[in-house]
């Protein structure tokens, strides 16, 4: 499945538009699935990572700085670069700063994988990137959008959202860990859960994509119009990421995480957030969703890229 998983992903979001368009009235109870099925989602990702090693994790200090430098210093330059020339409608530009802003979680790990990346550190720094994304990315909406976007984004659905899609999964994920260490039940379940991940992935861009299809309507244009920003951003991203990663003089494997961190972002996690936006600000969600299509094309040349980028020794 890991092998075929960019067909599996395509495929389910070709599926999910299929189903966006031929039932349109299907996307408001499809919305409401979106929340349990990333909580899945992310349970499984966790699931990966022994709590023993993020520990670890913490101490791998140039690794875990570089992931921050790339994903909190870095990229808000980048798309501070970018913000300008952005369209003037005030929703495009909070989706386009909601995705572009929350590094990856899931399925970067994967992909970093699949290229010999260290996907084991980057597991590892999970926790830690979603703890830093929810923290600041509402300082840096307010720094992009001004003090005027407090009237129409409130702080509740980043704390629902923290809670639903992070603390709750982690803490499973290290209950059914401790269930695995005690007994042998215990490590069958987890060892078939961490099958799933690539099927769930799969489920969850489905019932993501049919969900918003049916909000396209008039906004088409507008939508269209920052997809070559999201390209834009994968292209630079990947020379900025090699960039930090001999900053910091990472090994290939580690250098190659760095890379994917860099480029690939959260809009399945950030995509309740921009949900819970106001009617008039309803566009951001289908905006975040357009970036995944985008990135989803994009990370079947990184594969083929980084490993030339970044050429094992």
């Amino acid at each position: 499945m890991e092998r075929h998983q960019v067909t599996a992903y395509v495929g389910a979001m070709a599926a999910g538009a299929v189903v966006g368009w031929a039932a349109p009235t299907a996307g408001p109870g499809l919305e409401h699935a979106i929340n349990p099925a990333l909580a899945a989602l992310l349970y499984v990702t966790f699931l990966q990572v022994p709590a023993a090693e993020l520990g670890r994790s913490l101490r791998a200090g140039r690794f875990l700085a570089a992931a921050l430098v790339v994903n909190f210093v870095v990229v808000p330059m980048v798309v501070a670069a970018m913000f300008a020339f952005l369209p003037a409608n005030q929703a495009v530009r909070l989706g386009v700063l909601l995705v572009l802003l929350a590094p990856c979680v899931d399925y970067v790990i994967v992909f970093s994988g699949l290229v010999g990346g260290s996907s084991r550190r980057l597991l590892a720094a999970t926790p830690l990137l979603l703890l830093a994304q929810m923290v600041l990315l509402p300082g840096f909406l307010l720094l992009f959008m001004g003090s005027d976007l407090a009237e129409v984004v409130k702080v509740g659905p980043f704390v629902d959202a923290f809670v639903v899609l992070i603390v709750i999964p982690l803490a499973l994920a290290w209950l059914t860990q401790g269930w695995a260490a005690r007994r042998a039940a215990g490590q069958k379940v987890a060892e078939m859960m961490g099958t799933t991940m690539v099927p769930l992935m799969a489920a969850t861009l489905l019932t993501v994509v049919a969900s918003q299809v049916p909000k396209l309507n008039d906004s088409l244009a507008d939508v269209a119009r920052v997809m070559p920003f999201y390209v834009l951003f994968l292209a630079v991203m990947a020379f900025a990421g090699l960039a930090v990663a001999r900053m910091f003089r990472l090994d290939v494997p580690a250098s190659r995480a760095i890379v994917f961190t860099g480029a690939t972002r959260n809009s399945l996690v950030v995509l309740p957030l921009a949900l819970a936006l106001p009617d008039a600000l309803a566009i951001a969600a289908v905006v975040v969703v357009a970036q995944t299509l985008v990135e989803v094309v994009g990370m079947v040349i990184y594969v083929r890229a980084v490993p030339r980028l970044l050429p094992a020794r």
